[in-house]
């Protein structure tokens, strides 16, 4: 009895101390005392408590603590991006800081000042990490790795009826690749002209480069003359030797397409290295002059200028982060995988487009027709978008970069993910992105003092879009400027609609019903332009003739069907 007496005390002692947690209930719990504020009695005609109070408290205590919750993982989570960002910035210095007398001989004072010259200081320019492409990182997982592999199965089922339409058609299987042959026609002189140009941008700018460097140890009367003359060397080899000379070449031998988008993408690839390096070395240089320290100027050898123009890269540096090995079996697998996304682009020309475009050729243009065209192309050039990207900002590139060891592999980042066009434009091609913004938007702050943001913004869009369009324009033998009216019109407009503060799902699926609609609009506008070229030409073009839309006008005829091409290529 007695210690069922003591567990039952204890029971009670245990239900106060229960109580005591909440001064409403301590004060409902004394009959003398009356509850001050709102005048509520916690009390019962029998003394007991409210369980529906009691209740409500506890809920009340329940929300609180899940609110405190999330602000304190709020907090923590901004606290670790922090962290993180922090972290990559100073990871990103190491890189730019000499290593430690235990793995290389001591410097001397004047060979540090120098190795300091090397990266730029933090936040003046790009720094380099070791770092994987993340796609790579993606494909570790089984279900992005699927996602991958549906795209082999459509390839698949894309050459299967290609097989099974050509052996109905011809009663024997057509493995010729037509299109592919007419594509990447006068391929030799592709590697000729590519091989000149190569060889001057090895020579011709480091030359100039160097003979001007060694020019600055003079009066400042001799510097200010032989600045001029170099940069007008450099200024008129740019225009002529890598600018009218290549174009000139495509154009007098009518390369055909791929041949031409070759020739033309390199040609913008090595103009941009080539100002990438007289960029970067020409403010060393500078500050040599000021301050006259050590025999000479820094000027970087040939051979880190050669590495530079095969690193997949257009910000020039001295070193990169480089990776111990190269995986040759990683290569094997990217080129190949090239290899398959150019099959891929053949089997979605014949299959989508050609059977499309070949019917559409017969039509006088006219809003429902094109309207039908643009909804029709949506499917192909979305594909051709996605296998232009994989295959040369994730497979070549990384090739490349495997080849030469270079470690930061970041030349894309999540852009479908993105829900503004600004954050698209910033994802979809960092390495081209890079270059726009350090020596295009950054260069134009500085000479403006930062004081026209707008304009510098407009001005990297032209430029973007000028250049854009030339490649199509020289590719493709016509000029249409269907992408350069994209990029200024409604590449402008969304990119202050779909801004930064745009955050959700609806704005990524708004997003991509753009993309989707404008690469529809691009595929079927100058596929439409192309067959009108061919199927109206013009016996005497005056200069108005060649800016004016063929397929505006043109409907073929019956002679037409006479020197039509076996693909109406």
């Amino acid at each position: 009895m007695e210690s069922g007496g003591e567990s039952l005390l204890r029971s009670r002692s245990r239900a106060v101390n229960d109580v005591s947690g909440f001064p409403d209930l301590q004060e409902g719990s004394n009959p003398g005392r009356h509850p001050h504020g709102n005048g509520e009695n916690h009390i019962t005609s029998n003394g007991k408590i409210e369980v529906e109070h009691v209740i409500s408290k506890k809920l009340q205590l329940k929300r609180k603590a899940e609110g405190l919750k999330n602000d304190l993982m709020r907090q923590f989570e901004s606290q670790v991006h922090d962290f993180m960002d922090s972290l990559i910035e100073e990871s990103a210095s190491l890189e730019s800081t000499p290593l430690p007398a235990a793995f290389s001989p001591p410097l001397s004072d004047k060979e540090r000042s120098k190795l300091g010259r090397f990266q730029p200081p933090p936040g003046q320019g790009k720094h380099f990490v070791s770092r994987r492409s993340l796609l790579d990182e993606l494909f570790e997982v089984n279900h992005i790795r699927t996602i991958y592999h549906m795209f082999i199965a459509l390839l698949i089922l894309f050459i299967l009826s290609t097989l099974v339409v050509d052996f109905l058609d011809e009663g024997r299987l057509v493995l010729e690749f037509d299109l592919v042959v007419y594509a990447f026609g006068q391929f030799p002189l592709v590697v000729c002209t590519w091989l000149c140009m190569f060889l001057s941008v090895l020579l011709v700018p480091y030359t100039l480069f160097h003979l001007w460097s060694q020019s600055q140890s003079g009066s400042h009367g001799q510097q200010r003359l032989y600045t001029w003359l170099f940069g007008s060397a450099f200024v008129l080899y740019q225009s002529l030797g890598l600018g009218f000379l290549p174009t000139y070449v495509v154009v007098t031998n009518s390369l055909p397409p791929a041949s031409c988008f070759i020739v033309t993408i390199e040609q913008v690839r090595l103009m941009m290295k080539t100002y990438s390096f007289v960029r970067e070395n020409v403010p060393r240089v500078l500050a040599w002059t000021k301050d006259k320290t050590g025999h000479g100027p820094v000027v970087p050898q040939v051979s880190q200028y050669l590495y530079f123009l095969f690193a997949p890269t257009l910000i020039y540096r001295d070193k990169y982060p480089r990776n111990p090995v190269t995986r040759w079996g990683y290569v094997a697998t990217k080129l190949l995988q090239v290899l398959g996304c150019l099959f891929y682009t053949y089997y979605v020309f014949v299959r989508l487009c050609i059977p499309q475009f070949r019917s559409i050729s017969l039509q006088l243009f006219n809003l429902r027709a094109m309207v039908l065209c643009v909804f029709n192309s949506i499917l192909p050039g979305v594909l051709v978008l996605l296998l232009g990207f994989f295959a040369f900002l994730h497979c070549w590139l990384n090739a490349f970069a495997e080849m030469l060891r270079f470690a930061d592999r970041m030349f894309y980042k999540d852009w479908w993910n993105s829900t503004s066009y600004a954050n698209y434009y910033r994802t979809w091609n960092v390495v081209v992105h890079d270059w726009l913004y350090y020596y295009v938007y950054r260069d134009f702050l500085l000479i403006s003092q930062k004081r026209f943001r707008p304009a510098a913004m407009f001005f990297v869009f032209t430029v973007s879009a000028v250049v854009h369009e030339y490649i199509l324009a020289v590719s493709f033998g016509f000029f249409y400027p269907v992408l350069f009216c994209l990029f200024m019109c409604f590449g402008m407009m969304f990119n202050f609609i779909f801004h930064d503060r745009r955050k959700g799902p609806i704005w990524n699926i708004l997003m991509w019903t753009s993309l989707f609609l404008g690469q529809g609009v691009i595929m079927c506008l100058y596929s439409q332009e192309w067959y009108a070229r061919r199927y109206c030409p013009l016996k005497e073009s005056s200069f108005l003739d060649l800016l004016k839309p063929r397929s505006w006008s043109c409907q073929r005829g019956p002679m037409a069907e006479s020197h039509k091409i076996k693909w109406d290529y």
